[in-house]
């Protein structure tokens, strides 16, 4: 069951990436809603992990790792 959501996750980017990359050439207005909802959503990653670094929550913060 998990090996299917990871792959519906898999084709929703794929199929993501696909519209930005046709709305860039100029695709119909619905692969510029897509592409835009896309693009909006990778915004909103990024966002969210600058602010996540800038608070220290995740990954090695400087510890000794030996």
């Amino acid at each position: 069951m998990t090996f299917l959501v990871l792959l519906g996750v898999l084709a929703l980017a794929v199929g993501g990436c696909v519209c930005v990359v046709w709305a860039a050439r100029g695709g119909p207005g619905w692969v510029r809603a897509v592409a835009a909802v896309t693009l909006g959503a990778g915004a909103l990653l990024r966002r969210s992990a600058k602010r996540r670094r800038r608070l220290g929550g995740g990954g090695n913060n400087g510890g000794d790792a030996g």
